[in-house]
């Protein structure tokens, strides 16, 4: 069964492996004792310290292990804004961070600090001059991850490094995706980075404090791990993820591999949406990842989709309001302005084979197809609504048919009112789409939704169908998002 969502976990490599087992037999004494045994632990220990470090790009006593990504995350902010509180205790981070950047900022914010965001394009990329704009004499902290997670744009690093070092402000960069390709550039503050997007076991995270960095780590701490990770060291994962990240390092394995699956990711970008009608490819079409390419399709529920493809036989992750325990399309997503219903992230690990990728391919339009079907969708709804580019008085009858369980739409002067209260996205958009065919060009429909995901995937339709999205305005329950019809 392909599994195509390396982004939340790379399969274990196999050097890995083979380094978990043989740690299990020698490397499970105490690293701090000075018998016979601790001493075979330390030099292990040692070992891959110094392997992580010249993987990351530093000196080995800059490098520390966590027992996760997200808590070489958390140390790292909350060690350096404690170390700069006498300088300020205002907190930059773009807005796409991953959830654990998120959740350190709220931490901060509810001690008394602050926190400004940082707003990014339609591709998820920050603007350097943003950055530059934004510090300030009381900035403590910069915090921009090197790729994002969900949609593989690559972020400006080594700029914001050179801004960061010219202001005297530290950058703390989240490496988590971006390391499996190579080291971060830039000179950049603190790192951090998780073993299990690079094939490592999962439960070790990695976190570098660069020489000269003011860092003050907080909470309980003990002689282990410089004091920046309390805590017995899961030695033989340690060795085990050091391992499969020096694995990956050595020769062109590593350039090759990025060079092969660009290839394959370039070609789901290009052929998805020409299988698959209204689809739009989001993330930068250059900076990204070399192995992460994701795409939402309009008129689908990214849940029944997700359950589609695994049936299928595919591993997919996706960033639709349907797939999330909060009910709220992905932050990401939201930032970027784009599509979320129907979000489907294909990551593709170490030595996927292009077969499994045309398979891919060649199931998804039929996927989709039954999920629209599903859905309510008329046959030829993709067409059906395309054709409000000629109008015409012909088109208004098929798509004003009306059908068991279809919504009710009520006329008023200013055109029509469809009521989707209640209802998940994509179901607001769908009887948008019915609905805009039945007014003249120039007329409105208002749709009524209390759905988080109408707010961005109306717009986001708006655009796609080239009509004009005229805003939105507060409704007894949820809001009333205003399209005019303008094809």
């Amino acid at each position: 069964m392909p599994y195509f969502d390396a982004a939340s976990a790379a399969p274990l490599h196999p050097v890995a492996r083979e380094a978990l087992l043989a740690s299990l037999d020698e490397g499970w004494a105490d690293p701090a004792r000075l018998y016979r045994e601790g001493r075979r632990a330390r030099l292990l220990l040692d070992a891959a310290r110094e392997a992580a470090a010249e993987a990351v790009g530093c000196r080995p006593d800059e490098v520390v292990f966590t027992p996760s990504g997200t808590q070489a995350v958390h140390s790292g902010v909350s060690g350096a804004l404690a170390a700069r509180r006498r300088v300020g205790r205002r907190l930059l981070h773009s807005a796409v961070e991953h959830s654990a950047v998120l959740h350190a900022a709220e931490v901060h914010t509810a001690a008394g600090g602050s926190c400004t965001e940082l707003a990014v394009d339609r591709t998820g990329r920050v603007a350097a001059g943003d950055v530059a704009a934004a510090l300030s004499p009381d900035t403590a902290l910069v915090c921009l991850q090197s790729a994002n997670h969900e949609v593989g744009t690559e972020q400006p690093v080594e700029e914001v490094a050179a801004l960061c070092q010219e202001a005297g402000v530290p950058l703390l960069v989240d490496a988590a995706q971006s390391l499996p390709w190579g080291p971060v550039p830039g000179g950049w503050s603190l790192l951090a980075a998780s073993a299990h997007k690079w094939g490592g076991p999962p439960g070790v995270g990695l976190l570098a404090v660069r020489k000269g960095t003011r860092f003050a780590p907080q909470g309980p701490r003990d002689e282990r791990e410089a004091g920046r990770s309390p805590g017995f060291e899961n030695l033989p994962a340690i060795v085990a993820a050091a391992a499969s990240l020096r694995a990956l390092r050595a020769g062109q394995e590593t350039a090759g591999e990025a060079a092969r699956l660009r290839k394959l990711v370039d070609r789901i970008r290009t052929r998805v949406p020409e299988l698959v009608p209204d689809v739009e490819v989001v993330g930068h079409p250059v900076h990204r990842l070399p192995h992460l390419v994701t795409f939402s399709c309009l008129y689908v529920d990214g849940e029944a989709l997700l359950h589609e493809l695994d049936r299928a036989g595919f591993s997919v992750s996706s960033g639709s309001s349907c797939t999330s325990s909060t009910l709220t399309p992905s932050h990401v997503l939201r930032a970027m302005g784009v599509l979320s219903e129907g979000n489907v992230r294909v990551s593709l690990p170490y030595g996927t084979d292009g077969a499994e990728v045309e398979r891919f391919l060649e199931v998804l339009p039929a996927v989709v197809r039954s999920v629209r079907e599903r859905l309510g969708v008329p046959a030829a709804g993709r067409e059906t609504v395309a054709a409000t580019a000629g109008g015409g008085p012909e088109a208004a009858p098929a798509a004003a048919a009306e059908e068991p369980g279809e919504p009710a739409a009520s006329a008023e002067p200013a055109g029509l009112v469809v009521d989707s209260l209640g209802k998940r996205c994509p179901l607001p958009v769908i009887e948008l789409a019915k609905a805009i065919l039945e007014v003249p060009v120039g007329g409105t429909v208002t749709v009524l939704a209390d759905d988080e995901a109408a707010r961005l995937d109306i717009p986001a339709w708006c655009a796609m169908r080239e009509q004009e999205y005229a805003g939105e305005r507060p409704a007894e329950r949820g809001a009333a998002y205003v399209v005019r019809r303008r094809a």
